[in-house]
């Protein structure tokens, strides 16, 4: 099974609202752009009925080298996760 590609999503996209590809790609990246901005601002970005864009901070930790098995110091850093809303989860599963 084929997995849905950019353009074909942008297509997509520009049918259901009845515009041009290049107005729907245009939308899109503004909308990308909206969902960065938030999350880099106020800390998550919601997009109802699917889930929310969420940064979070990871604390230090001690990991382990695979190749040597010696213990090293892994620094605190800051992720972005998506949790899936209930509502998606039931609609999918």
């Amino acid at each position: 099974m084929a997995k849905l590609t950019k353009s074909q999503f942008l297509n997509g996209l520009a049918e259901m609202m009845n515009i041009s590809k290049k107005d729907a790609s245009e939308q899109w990246d503004k909308f990308v752009e909206l969902a960065y901005r938030e999350v880099r601002q106020n800390g998550e970005f919601p997009l109802p009925g699917i889930g929310k864009m969420v940064k979070n901070q990871r604390a230090a930790r001690t990991g382990r080298n695979p190749l040597t098995g010696e213990t090293i110091q892994i620094p605190a850093k800051t992720v972005v996760k998506f949790r899936v809303a209930k509502q998606a989860k039931d609609a999918v599963l």
